[in-house]
């Protein structure tokens, strides 16, 4: 299964977005904000040019990531764990409603004010189900993140 995240506004405190299933818009995100992240030498390392990374107050870089749904003990249930995000570890797709919420993870939920979510984890929920069916059945999930 692939899904698909358009960031939509870039603001310095947040970022908001919206996730398709390649058919339709299933709902919003929260991110932290997209900072100017660059690994020129291919070390690992974001702050060679740029801004650089933030620690729990940075957005991942866009790119496609595949999903894999782990046991998480902060959740204590299986959760979508993005793999190989260069220069962050344990990132996740999970229920939040401000950037308070998260150290570099998606959000979901549904935006109706500015920087915030709410019915946020009943679409986790429904993200992790719709996940956790494709990987049963055999298919590879991925996050591909794309901004303007």
């Amino acid at each position: 299964m692939n899904l698909y995240l358009f960031r939509r506004e870039l603001d310095p405190t947040f970022t908001i977005g919206h996730i398709y299933d390649g058919v339709r818009r299933l709902c919003d995100t929260l991110e932290d904000p997209v900072r100017d992240l660059k690994d020129l030498n291919g070390d690992g390392d974001f702050n060679d040019l740029g801004e650089g990374k933030i620690y729990g107050n940075t957005a991942i870089p866009a790119g496609k990531y595949e999903l894999k749904m782990m046991h998480s003990p902060s959740f204590k249930r299986l959760m979508p764990y993005l793999q190989d995000v260069p220069g962050f570890t344990s990132v996740m797709i999970h229920a939040g409603n401000t950037t308070a919420d998260t150290k570099g993870c998606v959000l979901v939920g549904i935006n109706r004010r500015r920087g915030k979510l709410t019915d946020s984890r009943g679409w986790s929920d429904i993200i992790n189900d719709m996940l956790i069916k494709a990987e049963a059945k055999g298919e590879v999930n991925y996050l591909y993140i794309c901004q303007d």
